[in-house]
């Protein structure tokens, strides 16, 4: 099927390379594609939350991306049609969660895959089209793109709560009044107040998961959520689990070392020589100033670079101090903007 393939030319897309046969398959020649190679997965995110969620701006970024990569297939006409955590990967090299494995995907219109989705990030109109295929009978009512936007609004759901929702989705209680669950969920997290707006989270995913696919949100529709306006900061977990090309140290400088402008440049030097070890530094930014004092930003030409030097500097002892490597946003970098603190 050619939906196999991801559809190319969008950043939130795996990107293809190429396409080759395998002809020494036990099973036959078998046809494999080449993909770039991506970093963690929400699903892997979710087991290292540790039931406590995610942090808004994991959320806010994963949802802009993956809605952008809907919204962007929808256009051309095709369904992902299994949305769920492992399909969602971060690029370290381009900052941004990715879509991948189109093997269930299909034209709109033009279904030729009866059983979509998988089990707990199910539409009900899937859930229905697929029993029906099974009993060999034939749905009146078409899957759609509507079938997407259900499971991303289950993964953000469960990326704001920590839990998986399976059970929760199949129960009879959700099939009754979903909203009052939802409801129920945001009311439990107790992060409903004016500093971090939970609520527009909450509308977002409640206009995901109407049960009527007709009144469920388009991507582009969503994408105008007030969600997106929130200027949230990434929490240091954040900082340690999404590798990117420039790595964070903190713990390295005291107050004195940055007044006293010979032993700063020493120590520069010093930092500088040791981070080179693990690939060639493009930048390297140590402000004596708020916001970002102190802490010790460096710029790898790629991030396979950094993730090599966070793995091996942290937990290294420099000037007596126990160095703590973290990653960094590259387009914050990039525009000069530092976090000052991150809880």
């Amino acid at each position: 099927r050619a939906a196999l393939e991801p559809p190319r030319g969008h950043r939130n897309i795996v990107t293809l390379y190429g396409v080759f046969t395998n002809h020494y398959s036990a099973h036959g020649p078998s046809r494999c594609l080449l993909l770039e190679l991506l970093d963690i997965s929400v699903s892997e995110l979710l087991l290292h939350s540790s039931n406590q969620g995610c942090s808004m701006w994991m959320i806010q970024h994963c949802a802009r991306d993956v809605l952008e990569a809907l919204a962007f297939m929808h256009h051309t006409g095709y369904v992902h049609a299994d949305l769920k955590p492992r399909n969602i990967l971060w690029s370290a090299e381009e900052e941004c969660f990715k879509l991948i494995d189109f093997g269930l995907s299909f034209k709109e219109g033009n279904q030729d895959v009866k059983y979509i989705q998988t089990d707990g990030y199910r539409a009900p109109e899937a859930e229905l089209q697929n029993c029906l295929a099974q009993a060999g009978l034939q749905s009146e009512t078409e899957c759609t793109s509507a079938v997407d936007l259900w499971s991303l609004g289950i993964v953000l759901l469960e990326m704001f709560s920590g839990m998986k929702l399976k059970h929760t989705v199949q129960s009879q209680e959700w099939k009754t009044n979903s909203s009052a669950i939802i409801d129920r969920i945001f009311a439990s997290e107790g992060v409903v107040n004016s500093a971090i707006p939970a609520y527009h989270l909450r509308d977002l995913i409640k206009s995901m998961l109407h049960c009527d696919q007709e009144k469920r949100a388009s991507a582009e529709k969503a994408l105008c959520s007030p969600f997106f306006s929130i200027p949230f900061a990434p929490h240091i977990e954040d900082l340690v689990m999404l590798p990117t090309p420039v790595l964070r140290l903190l713990n390295v400088l005291s107050d004195a070392s940055l007044q006293c402008e010979e032993e700063y440049e020493d120590i520069v030097e010093d930092i500088r020589d040791e981070c080179q070890k693990y690939g060639p530094v493009v930048s390297l930014l140590i402000p004596k100033e708020n916001p970002g004092k102190g802490q010790v930003f460096v710029e790898y030409a790629n991030a396979g670079d950094s993730k090599a030097a966070q793995k091996m500097l942290t937990g290294k002892i420099f000037d007596g101090k126990f160095v703590v490597a973290t990653f960094y946003p590259l387009s914050a970098y990039k525009r000069g903007y530092l976090y000052q603190n991150l809880l």
